[in-house]
């Protein structure tokens, strides 16, 4: 076997050193984001995508060296580890192969086979096997025996059978080859079980539906097992209609090839027939189920892999939208009956004032409540209003747009945000830490005030599949999908970085390095001392080591602090070589950051030795260029159309702009206003041919579409980004794509806020926005960017 570092180079398309070095570091305690940002010479450049996949795949290739040791010493105890067997176990890549050689050798329960065996059946197989001339019936004769449970010449045939049924059934590369077959040729068939048509009505495209196993997309293999799962759908593997159809006593391909490989065939000789149904039962009882089982949990396992990047992606497109920025903002979390919830924040995001208005059923008190916004507008200064996008957003909306044109002197920008989630972080444990004495209905508003400022920093409060940008995120493995939404939070906050003297514990947590002890130890001794000066600082908080501090440290800034570089990236152990080009360059360090001019002309050659290479070099210069630049976007809005608040108010034809909330295997999602979301299929995205959605669309952008098609009953939208739209292929399109997707429904009206239902509702950081004129506006991330090159070459590693 390649060591582990080879095959791992092999599959990244990197050096073996470049591996054993991330893989040194992994084992020291170092974290993806540090390794990725502070250790480029060491690593090659590797970049956090590469890190991470390196990553996954140590852990994987880890277990099956585990595996292989257990596997190995299992046999060698049994005494039947030959040469050949262990050359093979020794080769096995994966860990389905490694299982199908062990198989064999597995302790299980006492199988017919096993009890065919004791009762000395096992030559009778072997004859018979060995020597088809020989006559079934007169060989078992032979074993009859009342004592042993042979009752006659029948029950001896049938122990004979289960005992070649089961060596078949566990040769590891009869299996391989009939996995390949059924994986390369086989189709995944559904069909509704009778009487559920109308409770499963919306996996009606599937009642009789059948499609090649091998390109079955992600999303349609997650409807059918959501589909099976819900008694809904009879889901079953075949090798296709004439497979299916053959009259019954005709082999089958499969039996075919079992028959192949084990030798055996039909020339009319006495045992024959018997050897060919035992054939076919070892297909039929032994090995289509359980090869079925597999390929289904390949297919399964492949889909939640697709399913996990789109989630990935669109979490990672929405914590690195275009912050607002350090704006004085009121949040408004619309309500009916219980009233708006209404919290106002300043620049640094401190809570500084509460109210609750009743503009609507039953108390309709608009003048009331526009006094009380306006009021409290004015008396802080407030910049920009944030509005819930829940039930009721857009008549709230009406009322934010209301209240500026009775105050025109306001001066403020009303955006409606994105509000999945808000009220699992009311109701959390850090929220009731924060606003002991804050009703969890107010807290909401809070936090739908702070996602305008600075969505990272509010949104890491929130369980991130609590956001619903996924595609059916609920039919996945919670430990795999938290594992990677985590490793997005970690790689966004480091990416951006984290002021250390208002940073949340929440936020803390999610700096390289630190844990929720260290984060609150870091809160405890800035409520105690007061503001951080400088990251030396650090190092007098409570548990906070040398390595802790090591891996922390670049990725926390302090603004006005003792030392200009603690606001930027420049991690504190090259803050001695910064000192050295400010001596050489004979400019003061103040007037070296930020002097773009003079550092353009800087060479990183003539600065680099054995410590730091050119690669950290060239990235500290770019720091001093422009330090602490925040990679986000900058914040932008664009007009959303007036008139147009429900899904009734849609007509064919519209040309319409809308925010991207999330993108799927098969297309995006898209806000136009009216409390649904929009599909634009994959096929409507563009006039050139889309492979993969994301290379034109992202959560958060701002987009013009079309509107196609409108099922007002279904809550069904069709839509097209092109600047011819196909008509009657949307309407194709939105059936095909939608059965049963009801963990991408989209409607963010009544769903509520957890995303618990499935509903994938809007996910951008806002989505509609107008300004003193009432003019309807939007909030964006930046236009373009993509991670297709990433998306295509894990699919390249899957296969």
């Amino acid at each position: 076997m390649r060591p582990i570092p080879q095959r791992i180079a092999e599959e990244l398309s990197v050096r073996p050193e470049q591996v054993i070095a991330t893989i040194e570091m992994l084992n020291e305690g170092s974290t993806v984001p540090f390794i990725s940002r502070y250790r480029k010479e060491k690593t090659g450049g590797l970049d956090d995508t590469q890190l991470r996949t390196l990553e996954e795949r140590l852990r994987y290739l880890t277990e099956l060296e585990d595996r292989r040791s257990s596997v190995l010493d299992s046999i060698r105890e049994q005494e039947k580890l030959t040469p050949e067997l262990e050359k093979s176990i020794l080769e096995a890549d994966t860990k389905t192969r490694l299982e199908d050689l062990y198989l064999p050798y597995k302790k299980k329960r006492r199988t017919k086979a096993q009890i065919a065996r004791e009762a000395g059946l096992e030559p009778l197989a072997d004859d018979l096997y060995g020597n088809p001339d020989l006559d079934p019936e007169i060989e078992a004769a032979k074993y009859i025996d009342t004592e042993k449970g042979i009752e006659d010449t029948k029950a001896a045939l049938d122990g004979a059978r289960q005992i070649l049924m089961e060596r078949f059934a566990e040769d590891a590369d009869l299996v391989a080859k009939l996995r390949d077959l059924l994986w390369n040729d086989g189709e995944i068939s559904a069909s509704v079980i009778d009487g559920k048509q109308a409770e499963g009505a919306k996996f009606s495209d599937y009642f009789d539906h059948s499609e090649k196993i091998k390109t079955c997309p992600s999303h349609r293999a997650l409807a059918l097992f959501r589909g099976r799962n819900e008694n809904i759908l009879q889901v079953k593997l075949t090798l296709g209609a004439a497979d299916e159809d053959r009259p019954r006593n005709e082999p089958g391909r499969a039996e075919l090839m079992i028959a192949a490989h084990v030798g055996i065939s039909n020339r009319g000789r006495a045992a024959d027939k018997w050897l060919a149904d035992t054939v076919r039962w070892t297909w039929r009882v032994k090995l289509s189920l359980s090869i079925e089982l597999d390929l289904f949990g390949s297919l399964r396992e492949s889909a939640e892999e697709d399913a996990i990047k789109v989630f990935a992606d669109n979490l990672k497109d929405l914590l690195l939208a275009a912050p607002a920025g350090q704006k004085a903002t009121m949040g408004l979390d619309p309500g009916v009956r219980t009233g708006v919830k209404v919290a106002v924040v300043d620049a640094t995001g401190k809570m500084v004032d509460t109210a609750t208005v009743y503009p609507f059923q039953p108390r309709n008190d608009v003048d009331g409540a526009i006094n009380t916004l306006a009021a409290l507008a004015a008396r802080h200064k407030i910049e920009l209003i944030a509005i819930g996008n829940g039930t009721y957003s857009r008549e709230t909306d009406d009322l934010a747009g209301q209240m500026l044109k009775r105050f025109p002197a306001l001066q403020a920008t009303k955006v409606i945000v994105n509000e999945s989630g808000a009220s699992i972080y009311s109701a959390s444990q850090f929220a009731a830490e924060e606003f002991p004495d804050l009703d969890v209905t107010l807290r909401g508003a809070v936090s739908i005030a702070r996602r305008l400022q600075d969505p990272l920093a509010e949104l890491v409060k929130i369980e991130p599949k609590s956001i619903g940008v996924g595609q059916y995120q609920h039919d996945v493995s919670e430990t795999k999908l938290a594992k990677s939404l985590n490793a997005v939070v970690e790689d966004c906050v480091n990416g951006v970085g984290v002021d250390l003297n208002t940073a949340s514990i929440p936020l803390l947590v999610r700096v390289a390095g630190l844990s929720e002890t260290l984060a609150r130890n870091i809160v405890g001794y800035r409520d105690v001392n007061g503001a951080f000066r400088s990251r030396a600082d650090l190092r007098k908080v409570e548990r906070l080591g040398p390595k802790a501090f090591e891996q922390c440290a670049g990725f926390l800034r302090i603004r006005g602090g003792e030392n200009p570089l603690d606001s930027s990236a420049v991690h504190p152990e090259a803050y001695k070589l910064v000192e050295r080009i400010s001596k050489r360059s004979n400019k003061p360090l103040a007037a070296l950051i930020g002097d773009s001019p003079f550092i353009k002309t800087l060479r990183p050659d003539d600065y680099a030795d054995d410590v730091f290479g050119v690669p950290t070099i060239r990235d500290i210069l770019a720091e001093l260029d422009k330090p602490g630049r925040d990679p986000r976007p900058e914040f932008k809005t664009a007009k959303f159309t007036d008139g147009v608040n429900e899904i009734k108010d849609l007509k064919t034809g519209m040309r319409l702009e809308g925010t991207v909330t999330n993108v799927t295997n098969f297309g995006a999602f898209v806000d136009v206003g009216v409390h649904q979301d929009g599909l634009v299929h994959i096929s409507q995205l563009a006039d050139k041919f889309v492979s993969d959605p994301r290379e034109v669309v992202k959560a958060g952008q701002i987009v013009s579409v079309t509107v196609m098609e409108v099922d007002a009953p279904r809550k069904r939208i069709g839509l097209s980004m092109k600047s011819a739209p196909d008509y009657e292929a949307t309407r194709e399109r939105q059936t095909e794509t939608r059965g049963g997707h009801n963990g991408g429904g989209n409607n963010r009206g009544n769903a509520g806020r957890g995303n618990q239902g499935g509903g994938n509702r809007q996910a951008n950081q806002g989505s509609t926005a107008r300004n003193n004129n009432s003019s309807s506006q939007s909030m964006s991330g930046s236009d373009g960017g993509t991670m297709a090159a990433a998306l295509k070459a894990a699919m390249e590693r899957r296969k």
